[in-house]
């Protein structure tokens, strides 16, 4: 079984409080016919301060989109390969043991992806698969979770890491006044993490089942606007309750597997937002407290998008991990409306043949069927 190992992450240096957030807009946004709303928007996301590539001066700036997407390129190559040691050495492996390469980022733009550069620079197989994930948004990070735990289902023994690059602030744009556009000004910060799945042995979250879902006809309710400036968000005001049809999913995905999804023992889920969790804890029948990793990376980091889940997870791993077998969910939230939902339990450190190497099958994609067990090309 594959087995999600504890994530690292990493956040800039530069810090933006709330209150250097909520003076900034009443600075900047004075006449604002709608700044009362958006002051008060940003105060109940409950983000307590982000941390943000460059300083607020020059973050305000809006150098034009070919410098702010070299800025993106020079920053990722800067700061990834840091976390990725740190996860491989948590995972206890090196790049050469690496099967699969998913990296996920909706925050700026590099083709060929940032994937073939770390495999020419930091010791990866030239035959490792590239997975470059751009368009998922916050989701982008529970569905590498599930890319994963697909490849070393198919490819038994394989292993394959997760990387996640969000530099949300590089998307700021000063002229668009939508009360959305001033609400994610407040909301999302700047964060790189990565994480590996190994396809035998590990520490961590063994991964048993995963699916999607897909809210209809919300595509447009969480978008990017692509114009000369750059990417420009967007916000429909119905988002924060899309957890009443999104709650059913993972229950029905945990009710595929016998669970009860109000009866796990730990979730690691996307925070978008307060209400988000809040809500989810309604329609999931689950106290509040269940969301507190989630939470808290919202508080201290704000909206990292795809790096949130990873961000809550190694939370989780810092608070000293849970009790072995305690059964668990995670889920990415994001444009679509989409889900990205995944099972598992906590494993120990193990080795092929231990009772829970050797246990049985799993269903992979959520389809109750077992996969056929592919032949890794790996040496």
């Amino acid at each position: 079984m594959a087995t999600l190992c504890r994530p690292a992450v990493s956040v800039p240096e530069h810090v933006i409080t709330m209150e250097q957030t909520l003076e900034l807009a009443r600075s900047v946004h004075k006449d604002h016919p709608q700044l009362q709303l958006a002051l008060r928007l940003i105060r109940n996301t409950g983000v307590q301060k982000r941390h943000i590539l460059q300083p607020i001066e020059e973050t305000l700036r809006h150098p034009g989109l070919d410098a702010r997407n070299a800025t993106y390129e020079a920053a990722a190559k800067e700061r990834v390969p840091a976390v990725i040691r740190e996860a491989l050495a948590s995972a206890e492996l090196g790049p050469e043991d690496i099967d699969v390469i998913i990296y996920v980022s909706c925050t700026g733009f590099m083709m060929p992806s940032l994937t073939a550069w770390l495999i020419n620079t930091m010791g990866f197989r030239t035959d490792a698969r590239q997975v470059p994930i751009a368009q998922l948004g916050c989701a982008a990070g529970g569905a590498a979770i599930n890319r994963a735990h697909d490849f070393c289902t198919a490819y038994p023994g394989s292993n394959a890491l997760i990387v996640a690059c969000e530099f949300c602030s590089l998307c700021y744009q000063p002229t668009d006044l939508s009360v959305g556009n001033l609400l994610s000004n407040g909301l999302f910060g700047d964060g790189v993490a990565a994480a590996v799945v190994r396809g035998e042995g590990g520490t961590g979250v063994q991964l048993e089942r995963n699916g999607s879902y897909l809210v209809p006809n919300t595509e447009d309710w969480i978008a990017y606007d692509v114009r000369s400036t750059g990417f420009h968000f967007k916000l429909d005001k119905r988002v924060p309750g899309t957890m009443e049809p999104l709650a059913p999913a993972l229950k029905e995905l945990a009710g595929q597997h016998g669970w009860s999804a109000d009866a796990l023992d730990f979730y690691i889920i996307h925070a978008g937002g307060p209400r988000i969790l809040d809500d989810l804890s309604k329609y999931l029948g689950v106290p509040p407290e269940a969301f507190r990793f989630s939470r808290a990376t919202l508080t201290e980091y704000g909206n990292i998008a795809s790096a949130v889940v990873l961000d809550a997870l190694r939370r989780m791993f810092d608070e000293g991990g849970t009790a072995p077998a305690a059964r668990g969910l995670m889920a990415g939230f994001g444009p679509g409306i989409t889900a990205e939902m995944v099972l598992g339990r906590w494993t120990t450190s193990h080795s092929p043949g231990s009772p829970a190497a050797s246990a049985a099958p799993v269903t992979a994609g959520g389809v109750g069927a077992t996969r056929p067990a592919f032949v890794s090309r790996r040496k």
